[in-house]
C-alpha cells in the first residue's frame, strides 16, 4: 500500500497498528481453540487414524458432535493449522480434500504419551482459572496477594482439599514437564550429579524427577520432600524416599538441595526464607554440596532474534501466570543473584536448558 496522509497521519501505520490491537483483543481465541481440540480429543483421533484424516474423517469420528456443527469443523481446523498444532497434507489419491497430521507440538496433546501438556491446557484455560484475569484491574487496587484470591477467595493450593480437578490436572501437567526436563538434564548435563551421594528433591510432589534421578544414578541417596498430604501413603523403593515437611521450616539435610519449578510460585520473602533453609541443609553435608534450581531466567529484550523474541514472550506469558495464579514471579539473573547471596551463598552459575528454562547450581 502506498503511504497515504490523513489529517497528517500515515494511514498504513494506523492500520497496522489497528490490527495490532485486533490480534491482541482476540489472542484469547488461539488458546480456546486449542482447549476445544483437546476437549474433543482431535490430536487422539487424527493420531489413532494413522494417516491424513480429511475433515470428513474427523467428523465421522466425533460420534458427538451434532449434525448441525459438522460445517463448521474446518474453521475450527483451520485456526489451528494457522498456530502450528495440525498440518494439511495432499492425499495420494484423487481426493479433492487435504488430510490433516499432527506437528511436533501435537504431540504434547496426546493423552497418553508420556510428555502430554493436554492435562495443563484443560487446567490453565479452566473456567476457574480464566476467571481471575477478569479480576486483574480490581487485585492492582486491593491487598490481595493474587488475583485468584480477589476473584474466588481462596489461594490455588487451598484446592487440594476441596475435590476439584484443577490440582490432579495440574499436578499431571508438571509431572509429563518434569520427564521432560529430567531426561535432557540426566542425558546432556550429568556433571550436575557428579561427586554427589545423597539428594533431596524439594517440592517434589509425586516423585517424577526423584524417580528418574534416582534410577539414574544408584549410588545416590534421593528423597522427595514435599507437604505431608501429598507424599502421604507413598512408598519408598531402593535409594528413594518420601518424607513430609515445611520447606520454609526446615529441609532434609543432603550434598544437594533440587528446586524444579518452585522459587518461581513464590514472592521474594518467601524464596529466601526457602534458600536459607536450603543452604543449612547442605551445609550439614560434605563439602561440594549446592542447591540445583531448574527454573526461568528471565532473557533481556535487547538485540534478539525472531526466535528469542517468542522465547521471551513465553517467559512473560509465565511471569504473569505466576503473578495472578500463585503470587510468584520470573526472576531476571541479578534477582536471583540478591536473592541467593542475601541467603548467604558465596556464588552460582546459570546454564540454559530447553529454550525457556535455565539450571542454576548455587554453591555455599
Amino acid at each position: 500500500m502506498d503511504k497515504v496522509n490523513v489529517n497528517g497521519e500515515n494511514v498504513n501505520e494506523l492500520l497496522q497498528a489497528q490490527a495490532h490491537v485486533w490480534n491482541h483483543i482476540f489472542n484469547f481465541i488461539n488458546s480456546m481453540s486449542l482447549k476445544c481440540a483437546v476437549d474433543l480429543g482431535i490430536p487422539d483421533i487424527i493420531h489413532s487414524h494413522g494417516q491424513p484424516m480429511t475433515v470428513t474423517e474427523l467428523v465421522a469420528a466425533l460420534p458427538t458432535l451434532h449434525p448441525t456443527k459438522a460445517c463448521n469443523m474446518y474453521r475450527l481446523m483451520r485456526i489451528l493449522v494457522h498456530s502450528g498444532f495440525f498440518a494439511q497434507q495432499k492425499l495420494k489419491d484423487d481426493s479433492r480434500e487435504d488430510g490433516y497430521v499432527l506437528t511436533t507440538a501435537s504431540r504434547f496433546l496426546l493423552k497418553e504419551d508420556p510428555l502430554s501438556q493436554a492435562p495443563l491446557v484443560e487446567a490453565l484455560l479452566d473456567p476457574m482459572l480464566t476467571k481471575p484475569w477478569d479480576f486483574l484491574a480490581i487485585w492492582f487496587e486491593n491487598n490481595d496477594r493474587t488475583p485468584l484470591n480477589t476473584a474466588c477467595g481462596k489461594a490455588l493450593w487451598d484446592y487440594d482439599s476441596s475435590g476439584t480437578k484443577l490440582i490432579d490436572l495440574l499436578n499431571k501437567g508438571m509431572a509429563s514437564d518434569s520427564q521432560l526436563v529430567i531426561s535432557v538434564l540426566i542425558e546432556s548435563y550429568k556433571g550436575t550429579f557428579e561427586g554427589l551421594t545423597s539428594l533431596v528433591d524439594v517440592g517434589g510432589n509425586t516423585g517424577t524427577v526423584g524417580k528418574a534421578i534416582a534410577d539414574a544414578f544408584p549410588h545416590l541417596e534421593c528423597i522427595v520432600f514435599d507437604r505431608p498430604q501429598v507424599v502421604a501413603g507413598l512408598k519408598d523403593s531402593g535409594n528413594f524416599k518420601y518424607v513430609g515437611g515445611n520447606m520454609f521450616e526446615e529441609v532434609p539435610a543432603a550434598d544437594a538441595v533440587l528446586l524444579k519449578f518452585v522459587l518461581h510460585g513464590l514472592n521474594d520473602d518467601e524464596c529466601l526464607k526457602v534458600l536459607k533453609q536450603c543452604k543449612k541443609a547442605i551445609s550439614n553435608g560434605k563439602e561440594g554440596g549446592k542447591v540445583i534450581i531448574i527454573d526461568m531466567v528471565l532473557m533481556k529484550n535487547e538485540k534478539v532474534n525472531e526466535e528469542a523474541l517468542n522465547l521471551i514472550e513465553t517467559q512473560l506469558f509465565f511471569d504473569m501466570a505466576s503473578m495472578t495464579l500463585v503470587g510468584g514471579k520470573e526472576r531476571e539473573e541479578e534477582e536471583f543473584a540478591k536473592l541467593f547471596f542475601s541467603a548467604g551463598f558465596s556464588d552460582y552459575k546459570i546454564t540454559t536448558i530447553l529454550f525457556t528454562r535455565s539450571v542454576i547450581e548455587v554453591f555455599p
